[in-house]
């Protein structure tokens, strides 16, 4: 049966008309089933039915190339971001003239055709890979997205949460602005395409007086390329030069990827404008509050071949494992780590303990993280198809197993028991970083609190649930001190100490949005 999108076309195929900021659209229901590839001012479908699901944070890419194909640039970008969201992707591109964009549901080497990428024209890119924090997981969601007034039009890709979009968009409403999305960065594209000023410092100065919360960001306008990092750098962005361009992406390994050069990470607070003109830097406007990169980020979320602030993931996850190995030691015959996000940390535990390292579990690396399944159903579904033991290594055994972190519980007490089905006599749970008891509000939608396992157990009592024979995570002082902290550097650590760099509710509702 043909199920049918509702792709929303705009009555002009080049100006977007406004009435009191309303979005003037014309409906047409087309039987597709495929993502929308329309200009600038129509690429809207909507999709009935759709399951609505659980993620994790999002990765953007900028590219500004001229010479390059800068739309399989921000691809394959794209695709090296890949584990910072599933669910969407999208690309849009500028000649100077006019803005193209094109967004899909699914991985990105699945929301793009070769064809697709072929109409993709310009010297400018932006690129998006979803993972919901705000707004369900629906087609009007995915990014890029595009905004326009009087006088500006802008495709914007948006890493992060706004803790006051609610607010933002009320006020947006009662002055006559409608919305396509249900996502804060919409509202972000709104205010600063209507953001009062001359040039780019006062509008990026503007957004950022209205905005509060995580935000870091690429967008492109016809003729200019933006990197937009939050005042407190809570999601990461880095800047590079590509094929005699620039590339500014959300990790260094975009730039591996595509043959760039890391130059360094956007600053907090900081705007870099790219166009004909080249590159200039807009530092952030008044006195900066305190930096708070999210320590996740070093944990779980980075790969561990990216740079973050210039240091390399994987080494830091090895010193994490250190340092777990000095606070938590025991007697065992091997280590290993819980595959992949564990691995480096695992390596870390071993060296410190010299006990000797092993692989103990093969992943499935075609199926996806489990935390961030959508239901508890496909999560135990999900845990036994990832991992298989090898009972040949560990069999007879006393294992330490060293995982990134344990969120609801759900994977641990089944890697658990795979591993003494698997005939390991003791099975030792080292965790790499702190107990995690209150929810992220800034771009990572881990679970509500009541959802969080260390919020509602405690240590000896998850032991039990999980079924260990010892368990031990690293502290926050530990954790802090890996990461940098003895050099001076501060981070959010929020989900740990519920120590929030900026007030928040105890709960906010990611769909929030959706209801009128």
């Amino acid at each position: 049966m043909t199920s049918w999108h509702y792709v929303y076309r705009v009555k002009s195929t080049l100006r977007l008309p406004f009435t009191g900021g309303r979005h003037i659209l014309e409906a047409q229901p087309q039987p597709t089933t495929r993502g929308c590839l329309l200009p600038f001012d129509s690429n809207r479908v909507w999709v009935a039915g759709e399951d609505q699901s659980l993620h994790e944070t999002c990765g953007v890419i900028g590219v500004y190339a001229p010479g390059l194909d800068v739309a399989q640039a921000a691809f394959y970008g794209l695709y090296a971001l890949q584990h910072r969201g599933q669910e969407s992707a999208g690309i849009a591109t500028a000649t100077g003239e006019r803005i193209h964009c094109y967004t899909n549901m699914g991985l990105v080497s699945q929301a793009f055709r070769e064809s697709d990428l072929q109409r993709l024209e310009g010297h400018i890119a932006i690129g998006h890979t979803r993972y919901s924090t705000t707004g369900s997981t629906h087609i009007r969601n995915a990014q890029p997205l595009l905004a326009r007034s009087d006088g500006l039009e802008l495709a914007l890709a948006h890493n992060g949460n706004v803790i006051n979009a609610q607010e933002l968009r009320a006020e947006l409403a009662e002055q006559g602005f409608s919305f396509a999305s249900s996502t804060d960065s919409e509202v972000i594209a709104q205010l600063l395409a209507y953001a009062p000023g001359l040039g780019w410092a006062e509008k990026v100065g503007y957004l950022m007086r209205r905005l509060q919360g995580a935000y870091s960001l690429t967008v492109l306008t016809k003729d200019t390329l933006l990197g937009i990092r939050d005042p407190r750098g809570v999601r990461p962005l880095c800047l590079g030069r590509l094929n005699g361009g620039w590339i500014i992406a959300s990790e260094s390994c975009a730039l591996d990827h595509l043959g760039g050069q890391y130059l360094r990470d956007v600053e907090p607070g900081e705007t870099i404008v790219i166009d004909r003109d080249g590159l200039r830097s807009i530092p952030y406007p008044g006195e900066r509050p305190k930096a708070a990169p999210c320590i996740f980020e070093h944990i779980y979320f980075a790969r561990p071949d990216s740079l973050l602030e210039g240091k390399l993931t994987y080494l830091t996850r090895q010193e994490m494992g250190r340092q777990l190995a000095r606070e938590h030691p025991v007697e065992a015959d091997l280590v290993m780590g819980v595959p992949d996000s564990a691995t480096a940390a695992a390596v870390g535990y071993a060296q410190e303990s010299r006990i000797p390292y092993t692989e103990g579990l093969v992943k499935n690396r075609y199926v996806g993280r489990t935390f961030i399944q959508p239901d508890q159903r496909i999560r135990d579904l999900g845990v036994r198809l990832k991992f298989n033991p090898l009972p040949e290594v560990i069999g007879g055994k006393r294992v330490v197993v060293v995982d990134d972190s344990i969120v609801r519980g759900t994977t641990t007490p089944q890697v658990v028991g795979l591993l003494r089905k698997a005939g390991a006599t003791e099975v030792h749970m080292r965790v790499c970083a702190p107990p995690i008891r209150y929810p992220c509000h800034f771009g990572v939608d881990m679970a509500s609190k009541r959802e969080l396992i260390a919020a509602n157990m405690s240590l000896e009592e998850i032991r039990r649930f999980i079924g260990a024979d010892s368990l031990g995570y690293l502290s926050v002082e530990g954790l802090l001190k890996t990461a940098g902290g003895e050099q001076g550097k501060t981070f959010c650590a929020a989900c740990f100490t519920g120590q929030y760099p900026i007030p928040v509710q105890l709960e906010m509702d990611k769909l929030a949005l959706e209801r009128p």
